[in-house]
């Protein structure tokens, strides 16, 4: 739940500087799981986006596209980069300022998720790819977990990453860490600066968080990844390499006992492997005592859930929340199909091309960036934040919607069949009936 006694005292400069000296590293908890872990021979991805609680985050959809032009370069948040002849499909979950995504999937079934993390190697000041950024040119150009991977690894080699992750005057920047999903299999991409270490996943669960979590299970890395650690110090070249040990302050020895969500996000997957499902993965998200689903400064301003079924007859489905606290929030599906229609009651509001990033950051401009969505949403929190009788039906609305949803979605993978006419408004239809819900009880 935002609150607003915080959220309206963001752009005072005192409120910002006590901010940023009192805030631990703290943004989104992603997650995988595979066969054998899950049932029906599929892999469940989810994603907690944490951001800083005044911000607005929308879902929405990019056609596949043709780029013959290719002198054109192609603006993304910062700067200006190569574009590729061809992009794929996608449906990202974002912040509304900036042109990435904090998690997302495109029609081939690819399903990416970011982390803020910190370590021995300083954040880059100057303005790079951000970690968002990079989530959604893998998406547009990776076909397959591995694919994308490679497109992420090789923008980083050629551009960097770096910027503010913030809107706005308080700077929050980061290194990246990356869960990257298909049908088959997942990885995991953690980053400190330019360089990279990479693990494959193909069965059971695995979760990241704030943190590296690689240790010394590594598939692929940058070449230079060791050396650079041993000229620094970081490692004798002598015992066994570890990552998260080298490139972070860790003790891995101890990172699956210590407190935190990274070790409370792993324990509730292990505690649902081998009977994990969608729903599960639903409610490790809206899970507060874990601290996965989080409030204050930072809060779970979005969520994302995905069905991926090894077998390729059958649909991806993703779920998303568009709206903040997913414990209050309804998991809409999108499936792939042609001619999606645009999903217009998440999609926030746009403004001149110039207004630039760089232009709002200078001079403390932040647009009013709420969708329809996530105006209705708001009004409604007001009402369950009194936990009054009104508050009780619409949640017992709210989740009568999801369950049907839920249940018309399994029938789909149940079934094989996909009613393509009907899925071309589903996520939009979707949306339309969680507004309805909140104008019958915010209006009477």
């Amino acid at each position: 739940m935002v609150q607003k006694d915080v959220c309206k005292h963001l752009l005072n400069d005192d409120y910002i500087l006590e901010f940023k000296k009192k805030m631990e590293p703290c943004s989104c908890d992603t997650f995988v799981a595979l066969p054998p872990a899950t049932i029906d021979n599929r892999i469940i991805f989810g994603k907690n986006s944490d951001r800083p609680c005044d911000e607005v985050q929308e879902v929405v959809y990019f056609p596949a596209a043709v780029h013959d032009n290719l002198k054109e370069h192609l603006k993304c948040t910062y700067i200006e980069i190569d574009q590729v002849p061809e992009t794929y499909a996608v449906v990202l979950s974002r912040p509304a300022w900036l042109w990435g995504a904090e998690m997302g999937a495109n029609e081939h079934g690819v399903c990416i998720g970011n982390e803020a993390v910190w370590g021995r190697e300083k954040v880059c000041d100057e303005e790079a790819l951000l970690g968002m950024d990079l989530v959604r040119l893998g998406l547009e150009r990776g076909d397959t977990a591995e694919k994308a991977l490679n497109v992420i690894v090789d923008l980083l080699e050629k551009y960097g990453q770096g910027g503010n992750c913030s809107e706005g005057r308080m700077v929050f920047s980061y290194h990246n860490s990356f869960l990257i999903a298909d049908r088959n299999e997942a990885w995991i991409l953690e980053t400190a600066g330019k360089y990279w270490a990479a693990e494959k996943v193909e069965e059971g669960v695995r979760n990241i968080s704030n943190q590296l979590s690689i240790t010394t299970k590594i598939d692929r890395e940058h070449p230079d990844m060791r050396n650079y650690a041993k000229q620094r110090g970081w490692w004798d070249g002598r015992k066994e390499f570890d990552f998260a040990a080298t490139y972070s302050y860790l003790d891995t020895a101890k990172m699956m006992i210590s407190p935190g969500r990274y070790c409370e996000g792993y324990k509730l997957l292990n505690k649902h492997k081998g009977n994990i499902t969608f729903e599960t993965m639903v409610e490790i998200l809206r899970d507060k005592p874990s601290g996965i689903n989080m409030e204050g400064e930072f809060l779970t301003t979005a969520s994302m859930v995905s069905i991926l079924p090894q077998d390729s007859n059958l649909p991806c489905i993703h779920f998303f929340t568009g709206t903040p606290d997913p414990e209050r929030s309804v998991f809409k599906p999108f499936i792939f199909v042609p001619n999606i229609s645009q999903l217009l009651n998440t999609s926030s509001p746009t403004f001149e091309p110039e207004d630039s990033v760089e232009k709002k950051l200078q001079f403390n401009i932040k647009p009013d960036r709420r969708h329809p969505l996530y105006q209705k949403h708001q009004q409604a929190l007001e009402i369950l934040d009194n936990k009054t009788e009104k508050a009780k039906t619409m949640l017992d609305n709210m989740s009568k919607l999801e369950k049907e949803l839920f249940k018309e979605m399994e029938s789909i993978l149940q079934n094989k069949h996909l009613h393509v006419d009907k899925t071309v408004n589903l996520f939009h239809q979707c949306t339309e009936d969680e507004i309805r819900i909140y104008k019958s009880n915010v209006s009477s």
